[in-house]
């Protein structure tokens, strides 16, 4: 059946087909380079979608109008007298070329296109011959000195792109930071040598010279507070440093002590911000120009790129004086020429005032001591600090205040949380859940229902980083670092004297316990807030990383892979458990249970009251895997906890907070640098921030045991 379209309806869609969708890649390549930029800055679900869905229609829609040019050109008649029209669709077909190329903003939506670099060289050589050959069919072209400068415009536009990918993928990246081969000494010289001379009876003796110490820059540690500029430029040199640990190398005992050193003299604000930055520069390694634009090379063909755009323009405009072009087609190529001309000035600005301009501009004036920075300097490396504190200026210049942090931050300074109780209490329907899991939505409609975001306090901040330093002190071998680094709850347990705790940790698998504390903290939570307690600090930070683990364990699953083993299985189990002990709880002793806070609350009472005098095993068995009324045990002897096993009061909730971090950087540290390097193009997490400042501390099992051996044979001969 064939739905019949009015003929007035079908002519005027083939008279405005290639004009609009030459706007629309126009306006999608002004969408990616203004917009994708904010998704390193944020966290929300629509803005990814949007950057998404943009970066595949531009190229799509870019290729599309190539090939419609070429059937105009192929399918119009022969006349006698030249078609300006022709000539203007000639002129259009190599701006595709440079839209192709795509914005510096954006070279790959995911470390997965990376990969397929290969596919775009060879969409390079495709479209570059088609371009080509759309030239060739109006060979008396009268526009064909323009058309070929934005011919070779686009053509260094999609090289650009293409090389970019190349170098972000993973082998290739992976041997750009292997060094050059080093034989060694000649042995067999040496050798014929040493025994030559003894044979001689020469004294003779092969001594090992050293060679010199090269210090690293961030080696030199500079106490105090890092200015703006300091902080940049210690971020470029971890990076440069540190970027083998996304090709998983092993590092030096130098570097690690070097690392540990600059970090232990941080404040937390300090640290994070140096590791931000870092991080930030990994993001434009992998998803952006950076890599091909900060060359000699990428600099003369941007310089070039521009200048061809620049002379197009006034060669078409004095073209078309003299030629008399009129129409709208014309108001279409001035479109396309300004349009063009205003992408490149946009591209240049923020090549100015970014990360890596400051340090091109450093390393170009040769000043190596960090000095105090000023102007354009300044702007460029504005530093990221954690969210909150209250200002007393006035509202209005309290939200530009907010406007220019949000535009200079590195990531999203958001932590997202998911809540076991809320998840069991706000359940999807049945046919729905069905439904949308059936059609590969229903991990994204998890996230938009049960998933909240919380700002990264400095309360948080300041907790993580101390527990990180604190232990970092003491590994000053790396045995000790590897100990401390596999602790995940146990080692604050038995610092602190809470034995009685450490089987929910020690004898459980580490989802296992995850599961169990992280009810027992909401338990214990609900039970303070109920009795309106005043306000606690660690009782507020272990309830966020409480919701933060569990947000990994059920919506991020790749991020804990590596040490969650069934916890899928557990926290489906769990939440049927829990599920069932809400139905009895609304069919026999509530019957105007809802769902609402109070519900919550009440709900975390009931379950806190049950007798728990038997462990649940003995009742269940292995069967299912519920934690729940585990959790519930872990509880009553947390809210019952006043001092420790040396007398010694304390407040839970302290020693709760510093269990999480365990927690925390037990996982960040065994997730994959590849599955870190995926969120850095989503807003960024907490979880990468703790994992490479785990690293920078020296705390894991990416370095070298001993110093090595770093000295040179020297045949000695005489005494």
């Amino acid at each position: 059946m064939e739905i019949p379209i009015p003929d007035n309806w079908k002519q005027l869609w083939e008279q405005w087909e290639l004009q609009t969708f030459i706007v629309i890649s126009l306006s999608l390549q002004t969408f990616l380079i203004l917009f994708v930029p904010l998704r390193k800055r944020a966290s929300t679900g629509f803005l990814i979608m949007a950057v998404w869905s943009a970066y595949l229609l531009a190229e799509h829609a870019a290729t599309f109008v190539i090939g419609q040019i070429s059937n105009s050109q192929r399918n119009s008649p022969p006349q006698n007298d030249h078609d300006d029209n022709a000539d203007l669709l000639a002129f259009w077909a190599p701006f595709l070329l440079v839209h192709l190329g795509g914005p510096d903003t954006i070279t790959a939506f995911a470390l997965e296109d990376n990969e397929l670099w290969l596919r775009h060289l060879y969409g390079l050589v495709f479209h570059s011959v088609e371009v080509f050959y759309i030239f060739y069919q109006s060979i008396e072209n009268k526009l064909w000195i323009p058309t070929v400068l934005m011919f070779v415009a686009g053509i260094i536009k999609y090289s650009e792109r293409t090389r970019s990918l190349y170098l972000a993928s993973l082998d290739r990246f992976t041997d750009s930071m292997l060094p050059e081969p080093d034989p060694g000494p000649d042995y067999a010289k040496l050798m014929n040598e040493y025994y030559s001379k003894k044979e001689a009876k020469l004294p003779t003796r092969i001594q090992m010279i050293g060679e010199p110490c090269r210090r690293n820059k961030a080696s030199r540690v500079k106490e105090g507070q890092l200015t703006n500029l300091e902080v940049v430029l210690y971020a470029h040199q971890f990076f440069r440093t540190f970027r083998g640990l996304f090709a998983d190398f092993i590092f030096s005992f130098r570097e690690r002590s070097q690392s540990r050193d600059f970090f232990l003299n941080r404040t937390a604000e300090d640290a994070f911000r140096v590791v931000e930055v870092e991080l930030n520069f990994y993001y434009d390694v992998f998803f952006t120009k950076v890599s091909v634009l900060y060359t000699n090379l990428g600099c003369i063909g941007r310089f070039v790129s521009v200048v061809c755009t620049v002379v197009a323009l006034g060669l078409f405009h004095s073209e078309r004086k003299k030629r008399n072009f009129e129409g709208f087609n014309v108001e279409i190529t001035y479109t396309l020429l300004y349009g063009a001309i205003a992408l490149d000035v946009i591209a240049i600005i923020m090549l100015i005032f970014s990360d890596s301009a400051v340090v091109k501009m450093n390393e170009f004036r040769r000043r190596l001591a960090f000095k105090k920075q000023s102007g354009t300097a300044q702007a460029a490396s504005q530093p990221s600090a954690a969210a909150g504190g209250a200002s007393t200026q006035s509202p209005f210049r309290n939200f530009f205040r907010r406007l220019w942090h949000f535009f200079r931050r590195r990531w999203s300074e958001t932590v997202s949380t998911c809540n076991l109780i809320s998840y069991c209490l706000h359940p999807r329907l049945e046919l729905k859940e069905k439904f949308f899991g059936y059609i590969g939505l229903g991990n994204i409609l998890d996230t938009m229902k049960y998933v909240k975001t919380e700002p990264f306090s400095t309360e948080l901040r300041d907790l993580i980083f101390t527990e990180l330093k604190t232990k970092s002190k003491i590994a000053d071998d790396l045995d000790t670092a590897k100990d401390i680094s596999s602790a995940r709850g146990d080692w604050i347990l038995r610092v602190e004297g809470f034995g009685e705790l450490l089987p929910y940790i020690s004898q459980m698998d580490y989802d296992e316990s995850l599961l169990l504390w992280h009810i027992a903290t909401e338990l214990c939570y609900s039970d303070e807030i109920a009795k309106a307690s005043s306000p606690n600090k660690h009782r507020h930070l272990s309830k966020l990383l409480s919701d933060y683990m569990l947000y990994l364990l059920v919506m991020q699953p790749t991020m804990m892979s590596a040490v969650t083993g069934i916890g899928q299985i557990r926290f489906r189990d769990t939440c049927a458990e829990v599920k069932r002990f809400r139905g009895k709880l609304a069919n026999k002793k509530e019957p105007n249970f809802t769902q609402t806070e109070d519900d919550h609350a009440k709900l975390c009472k009931e379950i806190l009251d049950v007798k728990t005098e038997v462990k649940p095993v003995a009742i269940k068995g292995d069967r299912s895997k519920s934690v729940l009324f585990d959790g519930c045990i872990l509880a009553k002897k947390l809210r019952d906890l006043k001092t420790s096993e040396a007398g010694i009061e304390v407040d839970k909730w302290e020693i709760m907070s510093k269990v999480w971090v365990e927690l925390l950087s037990y996982a960040a540290i065994r997730c994959r640098a590849y599955v870190h390097a995926q969120q850095l193009s989503k807003g960024g997490e907490l979880f990468t921030i703790v994992w490479l400042l785990m690293a920078h501390f020296g705390l894991g099992d990416q370095f070298q045991a001993s110093e090595g051996h770093h000295a040179r044979a020297k045949l000695i001969v005489g005494k």
